[in-house]
């Protein structure tokens, strides 16, 4: 292992800065929102990016370090431990709305830039062991179908309007929402009748994952109720919600307006490196997981993150992820500042 992929650390300086939102409360309760919607922003526009690739030599070696892996496996249990402690403390203490605001959201970015980017990665993994984490990652903000649809669903319609988490051209952020957020649950539903139907085994039992996952999250939910009380239950969904919002704004950024083409038999292009938005902003990609190296993902799904890598026909956004994250939330400047840059890569 190379000294400088100690840098993967820092990704953990997201949740630490959520145990500080929980255990100081005042103006550090909005301690993970000023790390990942301030300081990473104003880092991504200073330090410069970088289009280095790990060399094609030292992939495979690269691929099996376990220092890498660990990273990923720790994240479901420091997660829960964090969700632990913020209910704990929002149980036992009389918190100003102010700062019981912050802690929410700043648990909620955590569950949103750990949680549930960690568990995408690990969701691709072959192994039980990675999928289970996977799982439980998704847990916590409610949102185990994605495990479904998005290994399902996602890569095989990505840049087509058959998949709901593929942004259009000039949807505003806040239509993309709802259109994707419902429509990938209801087509996890589809993907799993499918799978069922293939295999002879019946909706309606413990061999839908789709149930299983709502008897799992039913359990959760129970869970709470029972430990802190129902005065904790809608800080359960407001911090799901959170993490739900972080990811779907991923969603929208990813792909936005990107098409795959109709070839001349009907069939729909095979996805290339045009159809996902890319950055290679060091801090974003650091405390992401690489995640902003979206296209080459695409490419080969299985692929790990410490090997991901640039590539020249991607589309570039004009900063890192968080950066971008904020612009969309105002669309006429997403509007103004990517649909320019849309009409020149040609994939719209």
């Amino acid at each position: 292992m190379n000294f400088k992929d100690i840098k993967y650390l820092l990704a953990y300086t997201i949740p630490l800065s959520g145990f500080m939102a929980v255990e100081y409360a005042g103006w550090q309760s909005w301690s993970t929102v000023v790390v990942g919607f301030v300081i990473v922003p104003i880092l991504d526009a200073i330090l410069p990016s970088s289009t280095r690739n790990v060399p094609a030599e030292k992939e495979e070696s690269r691929s099996k370090m376990l220092f890498f892996d660990l990273l990923l496996l720790l994240s479901a249990p420091v997660c829960f431990v964090l969700t632990w402690f913020y209910f704990e403390r929002i149980s036992s203490s009389n918190l100003p709305a102010i700062e019981l605001a912050g802690m929410t959201a700043s648990v909620g970015v955590v569950l949103g830039s750990l949680g549930i980017n960690v568990a995408h990665e690990l969701g691709h993994r072959a192994g039980k062991t990675e999928q289970f984490f996977a799982k439980a990652g998704l847990l916590l903000v409610m949102y185990q179908h994605f495990f479904i649809e998005h290994n399902r669903g996602h890569h095989k319609n990505v840049s087509t309007d058959a998949d709901p988490a593929s942004a259009r051209m000039n949807e505003t952020l806040y239509a993309f929402f709802f259109r994707s957020i419902i429509g990938q649950y209801f087509h996890a539903w589809k993907l799993e009748r499918i799978r069922l139907n293939r295999i002879n085994g019946p909706v309606f039992s413990l061999k839908n994952a789709m149930l299983r996952f709502l008897l799992y999250q039913l359990i959760y939910l129970s869970f709470i109720v029972v430990w802190f009380g129902w005065y904790v239950l809608p800080f359960a969904f407001a911090i799901a919600f959170m993490g739900i919002i972080l990811l779907e704004t991923i969603n929208y950024i990813e792909h936005y307006g990107l098409r795959r083409k109709v070839l001349p038999d009907g069939k729909i292009e095979m996805v290339t490196p045009r159809h996902s938005w890319n950055s290679d902003h060091e801090m974003g990609r650091i405390l992401l997981f690489e995640l902003t190296r979206h296209s080459d993902h695409h490419y080969k799904a299985s692929r790990k993150y410490q090997v991901l890598r640039h590539m020249d026909e991607s589309p570039q956004l004009p900063t890192g992820y968080p950066g971008s994250m904020l612009m969309a939330a105002i669309p006429p400047l997403w509007f103004r500042v990517m649909n320019s840059r849309l009409m020149a890569n040609g994939s719209a």
